[in-house]
């Protein structure tokens, strides 16, 4: 059964904390990527073999795309995005599971991973421009942007959560809706395209991650173009 969006009953409670079944999901979800990584990092070799090769390419295109975003060494970056597209993307597939509902179809888990891009984006804009330096991008163009600047940073937040609570939920819904009414061999193409749809979701999240950790580092990119160009000149 379908749990409304905004609660969840317990499974249990440790102490006095309820424990729900998205949280469970999540904790299993962390728990396998952990043991992935371990399993395949623990034989690497200087000649690698035919999964390294794989994991290898997959890392290329992965710091291909965060250069491309944003424009910059994608090593600082790396960990934190692949994690977070490998936890949405298995998270979004996990619903085709019989009886596990998405931890991304409830809004906790996605508020806590848009407010984990929030966290970085400042991290990495003052660790990139220091503190004075990231503070007077919220100055840019001119000074009386700084109340709208900073109303676009709670308003992206909130806006990168909803989209993928929204595009999750609705998938969610929708499948069950469908095997109420029609049974179980009539929705499988909408759960084809449930997956597809979770892929895709997975990937914008982690892209539009990579744009606002570009946007707040780009202060001292932007510097460093300049004075290239000037010596250069």
């Amino acid at each position: 059964m379908i749990q409304p969006p905004l609660t969840a009953e317990p499974v249990f409670h440790l102490g006095p904390v309820p424990i729900t079944q998205p949280v469970l999901t999540t904790w299993a979800i962390m728990a396998l990527m952990v043991l992935f990584s371990v399993l395949l990092s623990r034989r690497l070799k200087q000649r690698p073999g035919r999964t390294q090769t794989v994991m290898e390419l997959i890392t290329g295109a992965l710091d291909q795309q965060i250069g491309d975003v944003v424009q910059s060494d994608p090593a600082p970056y790396r960990a934190l995005i692949g994690t977070i597209f490998l936890f949405v993307f298995v998270a979004n597939w996990s619903g085709a599971l019989p009886g596990v509902e998405p931890p991304t179809a409830h809004l906790e888990t996605d508020a806590a991973l848009a407010l984990i891009v929030f966290g970085a984006t400042l991290y990495h804009g003052v660790r990139v421009n220091g503190v004075v330096g990231y503070l007077k991008t919220f100055a840019d163009p001119h000074w009386v942007m700084i109340p709208l600047n900073l109303v676009e940073q709670i308003t992206r937040t909130f806006s990168l959560f909803i989209r993928l609570f929204g595009n999750v939920m609705s998938g969610v819904f929708i499948i069950a809706i469908m095997l109420s009414l029609a049974g179980f061999l009539v929705p499988i193409p909408l759960m084809a395209l449930d997956l597809l749809t979770g892929a895709v979701q997975a990937y914008i999240f982690a892209i539009l991650g990579c744009v606002f950790i570009g946007a707040a580092v780009s202060e001292r990119g932007d510097a460093e173009k300049n004075s290239r160009e000037r010596s250069a000149a």
